[in-house]
Order: C-alpha cells, then sequence, then structure tokens
C-alpha cells in the first residue's frame, strides 16, 4: 500500500495536468489561416528575402493577411503572381520579369590597373583604395562581391568583370544592393541592346580610362527610330519601354559598348 497509494497519487495528477492542459490548448488555440499554407506552397522556397521579408513564410502571411501583391517575389515570376492572385481573388495585373546587369565591360584587355590589388577579395574593400585598381573609377571591380551574395549561382566573373548567367539569374536583386559601384541594374528579360558602360566622365577621359568606355557622342540617339535613347552625364542609356530591339544604335557605336545582351552569358 506504500507503494500503490504514491503511485495513485501521481498518476491522479498526471491524468488532471494532462486534462487541463489539454483543455488550455484548446482555449487559447491560435487559429492559423490554412491559405497561409496554400500560398506558402505555391513561392518558389528560394527564402532570398528579396520580397523584404523573413522568407517564403514571412512573405506568404504578409500577403493572405496584410494583402500584399505576391509581385513581391521577384523569383516566381509571372505563372506564380497569376497562380497565387487567382487563389486570393484579387487581380494580377501585368508582371513583367526581370533580370541583373552589369553595365559594364571593362575587362582587363579594355582598361590598365593603377596598382596592384593584394587585399581581401571583396569589391567593398578594394573601392576604398582609390575606386579600385582599375582605370576607370566607375568600372566593375571584378572580385565577386555579387558572386557571393547570389543565391542562385548566376554570376560569373570573366576577366575581371562580373557577368550574369540569364538562365539562372532569377532577378532578387542581391546583387544590386551589393555593388558598391552601383552599376548593376534590373532590367526586363526582354530588353535586348544594353550600353554596357557606367562612366560618367567627359568622352576624353572616358576613353582614355577604357577602351569602350561611352563617350557621350549621340551617335546612338540619332540612329535610334524609336527615341529610345537618351544622353546624361555624358552616358547613353536606352529605355527598354521604347527600345525595339533593332541594334541601330550598336551599328554607329563608335566604342563599341553597346551591345545584344539577348547572346546571353552561359554557365
Amino acid at each position: 500500500m506504500s507503494v500503490i497509494i504514491p503511485v495513485a497519487i501521481v498518476s491522479g495528477l498526471g491524468l488532471f495536468f494532462g486534462v487541463g492542459l489539454s483543455i488550455a490548448s484548446k482555449v487559447f488555440e491560435v487559429k492559423v489561416d490554412e491559405r497561409i499554407e496554400k500560398v506558402r506552397e505555391m513561392l518558389p522556397g528560394a527564402n532570398c528575402g528579396a520580397c523584404g521579408f523573413s522568407g517564403c513564410d514571412g512573405l506568404a502571411e504578409a500577403i493572405v493577411n496584410e494583402g500584399v501583391a505576391p509581385d513581391r517575389c521577384p523569383v516566381g515570376g509571372a505563372s506564380m503572381v497569376k497562380q497565387i492572385s487567382g487563389f486570393m481573388g484579387i487581380a494580377s495585373g501585368e508582371v513583367v520579369e526581370k533580370e541583373a546587369r552589369v553595365m559594364c565591360d571593362g575587362r582587363f584587355d579594355n582598361i590598365q590597373l593603377k596598382y596592384k590589388y593584394e587585399g581581401i577579395e571583396d569589391c567593398h574593400a578594394a573601392n576604398l583604395l582609390s575606386g579600385g585598381a582599375g582605370t576607370c573609377n566607375f568600372g566593375c571591380l571584378g572580385l565577386g562581391s555579387c558572386k557571393a551574395v547570389c543565391p542562385f549561382d548566376a554570376i560569373v566573373i570573366e576577366n575581371g568583370v562580373a557577368r550574369i548567367i540569364s538562365e539562372k539569374c532569377t532577378g532578387c536583386g542581391k546583387c544590386v544592393e551589393e555593388c558598391p559601384k552601383h552599376i548593376i541594374h534590373m532590367v526586363p528579360v526582354t530588353s535586348g541592346f544594353t550600353v554596357f558602360c557606367s562612366n560618367k566622365d567627359k568622352g576624353a577621359v572616358a576613353r582614355k580610362a577604357c577602351k569602350v568606355a561611352c563617350i557621350g557622342c549621340r551617335m546612338c540617339v540619332k540612329a535610334c527610330p524609336s527615341d529610345a535613347i537618351t544622353v546624361s552625364d555624358f552616358l547613353a542609356v536606352i529605355d527598354p519601354e521604347k527600345c525595339t530591339n533593332c541594334g541601330e544604335c550598336a551599328k554607329v557605336c563608335p566604342q563599341k559598348c553597346i551591345s545584344d545582351s539577348r547572346v546571353r552569358v552561359t554557365a
């Protein structure tokens, strides 16, 4: 009896607390909207944070609870946006898929080096030393900080310049944020002809810094039949919304800094 009674008491207490916890779990249960899990399954699962939320779980909750538009995810593309919009019963609108593009062609055979950089392999560190080792202060530093942050292995370093592998790029934008030179831009995937230069110096200075630098000569502006090119700070810029990819600009460019990006870099 001396053993049975304590065991019975402990068992009784266990049963009492178990029932209590069961009742409490029902009373204080936080209802989870089943739509969140459904939306989460539709998202790409990259968890890259490019949407501004804490991964796909955070975005799914924001879409359901806060009415955030599905196109906040730059990775999933138009089909994902339409799928989630249809499920949530909201208008999807037009989705323009974008990819990153490095606006520079300052390869080692196009520039000269001011000094031999022997620091850590980081663009931010190199940029602190007179804007980098290259003669163009606007050019790619080529040390791969953008490559390091890319969650999709979509960036390669070729001859001192970062290049985007279009087939792998999801348009998350992490490389855009990382680049200390701010020369990586997001452009529509359908955008073809691009000015691969970011130099804003006057023509003579730009040409001295890089063999293929834009010199702001405006020949491309005159040749464009769609009025898609403007020159600001001695640098030509193509408006992808107006550009028809006719290629007339590339034909007349004396510096050969305009080319068709649809001739894409592959892995």
